[in-house]
């Protein structure tokens, strides 16, 4: 098969940053699939990973794998442009999902637009907004970041930068340090509903909901592997009330016939109250 048979093939002088699956192969786009075809460079996070992609697409891999990553950028990044300007097209590839995203790849882009290159995104999957589509909790805004600091220190002062942010945050988390992380966020954030994502698009794909204090007992000791996003509600919208108002809370949603344990959060995260008080009012008034 030629470039000729390929209706998305790659055009001369190009940057394409390209989204390859998080897990099913099926996710990767026909698009996206003809450019790995066709493009004369693929600048990829790791050469064995995406060998393992052209082989399942039947396409060249070989010398048209060049690494790009963090610790080689500087040297490899002015090559590639150079490459770029004299009319070959580079394709950007992470291991999975979109390039960038906690990923390889942003130097190669920014020296290509400073260059007067075109600079082409072909979308596709990404852990990220596959998260946030299931996660259950508000997606009008939200921001993303990446890995938390795996220090204890650092980690700490990183989500206390976030506690008055009212979007619904979204984070990359290793397994080794996905029970600490979850205490970090409870202790740094309060209590509030989560998510999270194990292995998307993948066999052992999981998803745990539930407010960050009962999530560590969701997680047996032989749940807590494979790759992680976690989705945790903004700061929730503080609402002044009367004396009485804790007890019309309640009562409206009675009267919405919610589960108790849900009236239970909601009551308690709006009034800054212990759950135990809420529950008790609660039995007392259903």
């Amino acid at each position: 098969m030629t470039a000729s048979d390929h209706q998305h093939a790659a055009m001369p002088g190009t940057l394409y940053v390209v989204a390859t699956p998080i897990g099913h192969l099926g996710d990767l786009s026909a698009r996206a699939a003809d450019l790995l075809a066709t493009v004369d460079v693929l600048a990829v996070e790791d050469t064995r990973v995406t060998r393992k992609l052209t082989s399942h697409l039947g396409v060249p891999g070989g010398r048209r794998l060049t690494p790009l990553h963090d610790h080689n950028a500087a040297r490899v990044v002015p090559g590639l442009v150079r490459r770029l300007e004299a009319g070959e097209s580079v394709a950007i590839v992470c291991d999975a999902g979109t390039p960038l995203l906690s990923d390889p790849g942003a130097p190669l882009v920014e020296a290509a637009v400073n260059a007067g290159l075109p600079v082409v995104a072909v979308p596709g999957p990404s852990a990220l907004l596959a998260a946030l589509a299931i996660a259950g909790l508000p997606t009008t805004a939200f921001s993303f970041h990446g890995f938390l600091p795996s220090k204890a220190g650092k980690r700490a002062s990183a989500i206390a930068a976030l506690a008055d942010r009212s979007e619904t945050l979204v984070f990359y988390e290793a397994p080794q340090r996905l029970m600490a992380t979850l205490g970090a966020l409870e202790a740094g954030l309060g209590d509030r509903a989560a998510a999270l994502c194990r292995d998307l698009t993948k066999q052992g794909e999981s998803v745990f909901r539930g407010p960050l204090s009962e999530l560590p007992a969701a997680l047996a000791d032989d749940q807590v592997w494979g790759e992680w996003v976690m989705v945790v509600e903004g700061r929730p919208v503080e609402v002044e009330v009367d004396e009485t108002g804790v007890d019309a809370l309640i009562d409206a949603l009675l009267a919405e016939a919610l589960p108790t344990k849900k009236i239970r959060d909601i009551v308690a995260r709006i009034h800054d109250l212990p759950k135990r008080e809420i529950y008790q009012r609660i039995l007392g008034r259903s």
